[in-house]
């Protein structure tokens, strides 16, 4: 794990610690990346309750609850398949918060469509989702480290805008 997970997971456990929310994971591509970042952190016992590594389709569909006709149009690898993993990882797990990634890493599985580093990312909670798309590849360790950095990142960003104290 690389310095800049570790520098995001502890601004997550200061950001989660005393709060009461939980947060959760759903991955695909990044295999559990996500969950060792933030689990790095000693206390994430306190918010995080776990994640769900959904490599396959079909554990997509029966413990996140991704609709087969997503995936069947769309393909594992697109926003609507990371938006609802986000949602049914927060159903699964009873968690306040979820962060998903599914993509292609690398180095083979791409197409013309969806090449090789397409990274979609979602975060947020069960009615409120937003995405990124990472598009580029640098190697398969790399593609998966930058996945895991930016899908931290984005997500505490995400948590602060929406629980800042209301300026008087």
């Amino acid at each position: 794990m690389d310095l800049e997970s570790k520098v995001l997971s502890k601004e997550i456990q200061q950001n989660f610690y005393d709060t009461g929310q939980t947060l959760g994971t759903a991955e695909s591509c990044t295999g559990g990346r996500i969950a060792e970042a933030i689990i790095a952190v000693p206390g994430a016992s306190n918010y995080f309750k776990g994640g769900i590594i959904s490599y396959a389709d079909e554990v997509k569909e029966a413990l996140l609850h991704v609709n087969h006709q997503t995936l069947e149009e769309k393909t594992a690898v697109s926003e609507e398949v990371a938006i609802e993993m986000v949602k049914g990882v927060c159903d699964t797990l009873k968690v306040d918060y979820a962060i998903s990634a599914t993509g292609i890493a690398g180095p083979g599985g791409g197409t013309p469509e969806i090449p090789v580093g397409t990274i979609w990312l979602a975060f947020g909670t069960k009615d409120d989702v937003e995405t990124f798309k990472l598009e580029e590849d640098f190697g398969r360790d790399i593609n998966l480290a930058i996945a895991t950095n930016k899908a931290l990142r984005l997500f505490l960003e995400y948590y602060k805008k929406r629980n800042q104290p209301a300026e008087e």
